[in-house]
């Protein structure tokens, strides 16, 4: 059975909605998912780092399409759900990787304004998102929804309470979901990476490196030192995880989260 699913790629013939598109995991599992064989449509406030991505995915030979809006607006879900039908026929794997960092301030400084449009990204944004395109995965009896969440939601550190409590709150949401999914053929599944090693991140250590005056690689390999494999894994490696999930290797998979951060936190 196994050498049956991996005729061709993993998840050929597929089509994938991927939100929130930038330099990172949304670019990175767009490719990963068209390198085995998924149609893309991806879904972002901006154009302008879509058109780049669908270019990568139309040089591995998928399809691509970019649609612009916001993942908070149901107007914009609906329609994102509807351009994509009208363009591939269907919707099979759906990918909330949009999300809003938080302010990482205690919460007796934060305004709770903030708080809540942190909420509303990253939980009722996600789940407007996911309540458009799964009556579409639902006509097919078959779906894969993935959330893409944070080890912040599992190791809980001062000064990320937004961020963190609204992805609890989303890894909670997942296993709902893959209660009330999975009668209709539906997984809903999460990763949780911790660092994902990019300019970001880089940028963050180099200013932890200045502060503290030592040099940059000192603070790296304090940080990779703390997981099992001693170094921070990168966003196109965490998206094999999605590809996974996405994936027929994956069938019997539903309701679990993948902690993606090579040791790093281990519960």
């Amino acid at each position: 059975m196994l050498a049956a699913m991996r005729e061709g790629g993993l998840v050929e013939g597929k089509v994938a909605i991927v939100s929130g598109i930038g330099p990172g995991m949304g670019r990175d599992i767009s490719l990963a998912l068209a390198a085995e064989g998924a149609d893309i449509a991806m879904l972002a406030r901006r154009e302008e780092k879509m058109a780049e991505v669908a270019d990568e995915v139309r040089a591995l030979g998928r399809r691509a399409i970019t649609i612009v809006g916001d993942i908070t607006k149901n107007d914009d879900c609906v329609r994102a759900a509807a351009v994509t039908v009208q363009e591939f026929g269907r919707v099979d794997i759906l990918v909330n990787n949009a999300f809003e960092q938080g302010d990482y301030r205690p919460l007796l400084e934060a305004n709770l304004d903030d708080w809540r449009a942190t909420m509303e990204t990253n939980v009722f944004g996600t789940l407007t998102l996911t309540k458009a395109v799964v009556p579409e995965m639902q006509k097919l009896g078959d779906g894969r929804v993935i959330m893409i969440n944070t080890q912040s939601a599992l190791w809980a550190k001062p000064n990320y309470g937004a961020y963190a409590g609204s992805k609890a709150a989303l890894a909670m949401i997942t296993k709902t979901l893959a209660r009330e999914l999975g009668p209709s053929g539906i997984r809903v599944n999460g990763i949780h990476p911790g660092y994902i090693w990019g300019d970001s991140v880089k940028g963050f250590l180099e200013r932890q490196a200045t502060a503290r005056g030592i040099e940059f690689q000192e603070v790296y390999d304090e940080v990779a030192s703390e997981t099992c494999l001693r170094y921070l894994p990168d966003s196109a490696e965490i998206s094999g995880s999605v590809v996974f999930l996405a994936s027929d290797l994956a069938r019997p998979v539903t309701g679990q989260w993948f902690a993606v951060n090579c040791g790093h936190y281990l519960p």
